[in-house]
């Protein structure tokens, strides 16, 4: 399946992205990373948003470096078959062989958090191996003492590390785009940190995926014309048919931002 090319400029169309966050075969979702709920199956989920006009997903097994197992192949061979859209997959990929063994199975794209922070030589190791465009790097960010810091293993450890300076790294390493969620807005439903989206995206030059906080279609609006990502990713609203992206992408192009026809 083709992966669509990377790059930022104004001429490209934004995506729109559900999220799905995988525990023990069932989408779950949560409030700032706790509280989790059951959203539903996520082969029929994904179905669903390829028919709606996705233009791509995410599948994150939220528990899977916390609990030191990889993610489900067998998942990743079911949605393969189910899509004709690019899917990213990502937890517990912790070196060359999970992310080979992720795309045999079918997935376009792998997404590496906590392992590239413990060993960034990985992030150049996959690029090589597998191209840029392979390599998403996401990004757990929450606001502590008037600074952004990276946090991992789904929010529950803190680093010393400065969010900007992390990803400026991983761009150098090979990182061919970033997965930036903000905890502080994740499942507010008050909307996307547009101020910390706008710095990063002047910062760098792969694409930003925006995520943590979308909770109605003005939300998209302001994070692509406030802060010019590529992208916008969700989970709740469309898990819970608050949002239909349909009436999402009509939203967007009455205010002017390009999206691909579903």
């Amino acid at each position: 399946m083709a992966v669509p090319p990377l790059g930022g400029g104004g001429g490209l169309s934004k995506r729109i992205i559900p999220c799905l966050d995988v525990k023990d075969g069932r989408t779950v979702k949560g409030i700032n990373f706790v509280d989790l709920r059951d959203a539903g199956d996520p082969v029929e989920l994904a179905a669903q948003y390829a028919q709606q006009g996705a233009d791509e997903l995410v599948f994150l097994d939220i528990t899977a470096t916390h609990e030191r197992r990889k993610t489900m192949i067998e998942m990743v061979k079911s949605v393969a078959r189910q899509l004709n859209i690019p899917f990213t997959i990502g937890g517990g990929i912790t070196e060359l062989a999970d992310a080979e063994a992720l795309l045999n199975a079918g997935a376009d794209k792998i997404s590496i958090n906590s392992a590239a922070l413990k060993k960034p030589q990985l992030i150049e190791d996959l690029a090589k191996n597998f191209g840029v465009q392979f390599v998403v790097l996401a990004v757990d960010t929450k606001h502590i003492n008037g600074k952004n810091i990276v946090h991992l293993n789904g929010g529950r450890l803190i680093t010393e590390l400065e969010t900007e300076d992390w990803i400026k790294r991983a761009e150098d390493l090979g990182a061919g785009e970033i997965l930036l969620t903000s905890m502080d807005h994740d499942g507010t439903k008050q909307g996307f940190d547009c101020d910390l989206l706008a710095k990063i995206n002047k910062s760098i030059n792969i694409p930003i995926i925006a995520s943590g906080g979308a909770g109605k279609t003005e939300h998209f609006t302001e994070v692509f014309q406030k802060a010019g990502v590529d992208a916008a990713l969700a989970a709740s609203v469309f898990h819970y048919g608050e949002i239909l992206i349909p009436d999402l992408k009509q939203e967007l192009r009455r205010n002017g931002i390009q999206v691909r026809t579903p």
